[in-house]
Formats: C-alpha cells, sequence, structure tokens
C-alpha cells in the first residue's frame, strides 16, 4: 500500500504531479493504459510478496492496477487522508464500505435523503442481514443524538445531499461520533474535494461517485473511496471479494479528469451560483435550492465547511408534474439525462426520475414533490444558459 505523501501543492499542481512517481517510470507523456489481468512476479518470494500486500498495483487487477494506483495518490491527497482505493462504481464505494464495516447486530444511523440507492441500502438490504437502521433528519444535529444506541457501529452522511441540498454539519456529527467510537462515512459526491474536504472535519472513510465532477466528461463509470491505511485494507479485503473493479480504461479516463478538475469547477462554481440567483428573480419559480444563495436556510453552515457550492440546483416550478415536464422538455441547451458535474449542463425532472426506483413514502420522505427540477450545471456561457431557461419558462 502507497505510504508516501506528496510535497504540499495547491489543488492545481496536485492534480497533475501528485502521481509522479508512476510517471517518473514510464517514458510516455499520457499514462500507459495497463490492459493486463494479471502481471509477472520474478519468483516465488516476490509472489508471496505481490500476493501479500493490500492494493498491489501489479499483482492482479481485481486487486489493484498502475493506474489505480496513480488515481488513488491524487484522491488520497485531494482529500486529506492516507489513502483511497478506486472501484467500479459510486455504489460500488459506498456498498462496499458499508459491507466492510458493519455486521449482523450492528446499528447504522442514515439520512432522510440520501442518494436513491443508498437509500435503499439502509431500507432494504441492510436489514436483510440483520443490520438495524434509523433514518434521521439531517438538519438537526439532536436527532443524530438521540439515535445513537450501544450497538452503533457507523453513520452515513451525505452532505450537500441529493436532491434537495440539505447540509449536514459534518463537525457535529463527528464530534457526537467519536464519544461513541462510531465510524462516519460521507458521500462527498455533491460537493467534490475542490469545495469540501469531510476528512478535515474528523469523517473516517469519504466516498464519491467518480462518474460525476472527478472524470468530469460523462464517459466513465467510477467510484473512490479515501481512508486511513486501516480502513482501507478492510475495505479492500472486502472489494476483493464483492468484486466492485474498475477498469483499466476508466481508469485512465478518470486520470485524465481529473487533471482539469480545479479548472472545471472554478467554472462551475461561478456559473452555478449566478444562475441559481437568476432562476430567484423568475417569478415562474417557486423556490430556488442552492447552498450558496443567503436564502437557503443553511447557507451559514455551507459557508463553514465548503469552499465553493457545486453544479446542483434544485427548484420548484410554480405548475404541477405536466407544468414540470414542459419546462424540462422546452430546454434546449441543458440535456435531460441523470448525473451531474459533467462539462455540460444536465437537467432532470426530480420525481420522473425518482418514482422509478423509489416507492411513494419513499419519494415524500425525501421531500420529492411533482413539480421538482434538478439541474446540473456545466461549463456554458452563463448568459447562454439563462436565455435558454427564459425561453423554457414560457411553456409553463
Amino acid at each position: 500500500m502507497n505510504t508516501k505523501k506528496t510535497q504540499t501543492f495547491n489543488d492545481e499542481t496536485l492534480v497533475l504531479h501528485a502521481d509522479q512517481e508512476w510517471a517518473n517510470k514510464e517514458k510516455s507523456v499520457s499514462p500507459a493504459i495497463y490492459y493486463s489481468s494479471t502481471f509477472r512476479a520474478e519468483d516465488s518470494a516476490d509472489f508471496a510478496e505481490m500476493a501479500g500486500t493490500p492494493l498491489h498495483p501489479s499483482y492482479y487487477t481485481r486487486y489493484g492496477n498502475p493506474l489505480h494506483e496513480r488515481v488513488n495518490k491524487i484522491m488520497a491527497d485531494l482529500e486529506g487522508t492516507e489513502t483511497a482505493l478506486v472501484t467500479g462504481s459510486g455504489m460500488g464505494a459506498i456498498a462496499t464500505t458499508i459491507l466492510a464495516l458493519v455486521s449482523a447486530g450492528d446499528h447504522v444511523i442514515a439520512q432522510t435523503r440520501h442518494y436513491m440507492s443508498t437509500a435503499k441500502i439502509m431500507d432494504e438490504m441492510l436489514p436483510r442481514f440483520g443490520v438495524e437502521v434509523t433514518v434521521v433528519e439531517q438538519s438537526d444535529i439532536s436527532t443524530f443524538e438521540e439515535a445513537i444506541r450501544p450497538n452503533t457501529k457507523l453513520i452515513m452522511l451525505e452532505t450537500p445531499a441529493n436532491p434537495t441540498l440539505v447540509v449536514t454539519d459534518l463537525e457535529a456529527v463527528v464530534s457526537l461520533a467519536k464519544k461513541q467510537e462510531i465510524i462516519v462515512v460521507a458521500d462527498n459526491t455533491f460537493a467534490s474535494p475542490l469545495n469540501q474536504r469531510p476528512h478535515d472535519a474528523g469523517v473516517d472513510v469519504v466516498v464519491h461517485s467518480a462518474t460525476k465532477y472527478l472524470g468530469g466528461h460523462h464517459d466513465l463509470t467510477a467510484g473512490v473511496i479515501c481512508t486511513t491505511f486501516e480502513l482501507a485494507e478492510k475495505i479492500w479485503d472486502t472489494h476483493t471479494s464483492i468484486g466492485s473493479v474498475l477498469s483499466p480504461m476508466d481508469a485512465w479516463l478518470l486520470l485524465r479528469g481529473l487533471r482539469t478538475l480545479p479548472l472545471r469547477m472554478e467554472r462551475i462554481n461561478s456559473n452555478a451560483l449566478a444562475l441559481a440567483e437568476f432562476l430567484e428573480e423568475q417569478p415562474e419559480i417557486e423556490k430556488v435550492y442552492y447552498p450558496g444563495l443567503s436564502s437557503h436556510p443553511q447557507h451559514e453552515l455551507a459557508k463553514k465547511q465548503m469552499k465553493g457550492f457545486g453544479a446542483v440546483i434544485a427548484f420548484a416550478i410554480k405548475g404541477d408534474y405536466a407544468a414540470t415536464q414542459r419546462f424540462v422538455s422546452a430546454l434546449q441547451l441543458s440535456t435531460n439525462a441523470v448525473s451531474l458535474g459533467g462539462i455540460d449542463s444536465l437537467v432532470v425532472h426530480t420525481a420522473a426520475m425518482w418514482e422509478g426506483a423509489m416507492n411513494e413514502e419513499q419519494m415524500k420522505t425525501a421531500g420529492i414533490p411533482a413539480n421538482f427540477v434538478r439541474y446540473s450545471v456545466g461549463l456554458e456561457h452563463i448568459e447562454d444558459l439563462k436565455a435558454d431557461i427564459r425561453q423554457a419558462l414560457k411553456e409553463i
């Protein structure tokens, strides 16, 4: 497992040079793609060393790959953790982490608002394996304290939360958890490590869907787990059994995406804040949800723990389900597609997206009304995005 720490760089330099150790081994300026499932050992002693080393980059690609290690190094440095581990998807990262750290008889605390597949793990999967789950309102820190039991093993956080952008107080939850030696896991996908570093607040494990900002081009599916060496080894052991493996090609695409992450995030943060402010001024909009707005009920908390507020804006149309569908369909610059954090803008009618994966009660708990829209702002010129929304609002 890689134990070297990179010299302290700013993020723009870090994403280009944190993996310099591997770059120095290659003649090519662009990283080589190690499309090999297995790697040659020099002798029996070398084979034994390779087989017994967690996250070895040149033994068997389900265990690790040279490109995995390069991404791991950059991500660990971006999140400020000791190490990192890539997986085949964001849910691969979340599910592997949870299954590695809890057992039958344990208790888990989760939020009312999570990414829908995370919510299904809490609502359906964990109870099947004898793990109790309590779901709490994440904007009220007292609900976490009240939910803690003697057998509470893990607290699962997501902030800002998908899709309503509710913010969870990381430091406050960590403070409660540490008193009871409870592991805290935070999904940092909606923020990115450029906007928020949960480990700095004491979070034990930080997970990402790297499909989003980290890859940044809508062309890969990947996940990342950032944590300590001790927890990484335990999670990796489960990972090798579950087999949520990131392909060498997707690892290469992820590495490429990370190189431009700081530049993209700067533009995305700027565009999203400007568009959120614009939306608040439109008479056809009922409510705008964005942590960067002073109108957001947790704006001060967001400013405290975030450096930027990300791409995703949620807003409610003054109209019903059908009116919201007409608005989304009339947009010309933003693609009607799931995901977020890429180079171009994406939009979804949230109720239409989530009703396929959640029942009516789950949607009510998650706070998803029929007129809700989730808009992920891309790199387009802000005035063009405003003009496109303006013309689409005429279709309500």
